[in-house]
């Protein structure tokens, strides 16, 4: 049985530098999808009333805290030394926002204690990955 640890974060979205608006996206870590991380915004915020989910790698939230990482639709970035940037890019363009860097090291944090950090492999589900995958065939 997976073990799924959320956490209700803080953010700004930068609209134009400076200005900003306050949201409350959730973090969300589930030991069945041991590899990734869920960024869910609230459907109150979303632009068709639904709630949205981002999934991304563990490993390039933690190492956005440490130096630029990202090369795809998800990039994190430290911003100083207490906040970090995550910025989205969608079809509908591009969302920065930006998180204070001791909320996002103790959702890590967090998510190491359920799975630890190189621990991941012993926590899939290969053999149902592989049904999943021939079902969709």
């Amino acid at each position: 049985m997976s073990q799924v640890i959320t956490r209700t974060v803080p953010a700004q979205l930068i609209t134009r530098p400076p200005a900003t608006r306050p949201l409350t996206p959730a973090l969300r870590y589930d030991s069945g999808d041991p590899l990734a991380v869920h960024l869910v915004f609230p459907a109150d915020i979303s632009l068709d009333g639904e709630e949205v989910t981002w999934t991304f790698s563990r490993d390039l939230l933690a190492q956005g805290a440490c130096g630029p990482a990202g090369e795809g639709d998800v990039h994190v970035c430290p911003f100083g030394q207490e906040r970090t940037v995550i910025e989205l890019h969608a079809g509908e363009g591009v969302a920065l926002l930006e998180f204070s860097s001791a909320d996002l090291s103790a959702f890590l944090q967090g998510s190491y204690e359920v799975v630890p950090a190189g621990c991941e492999s012993a926590f899939l589900d290969l053999e149902e990955g592989f049904r999943s995958l021939l079902r969709g065939v």
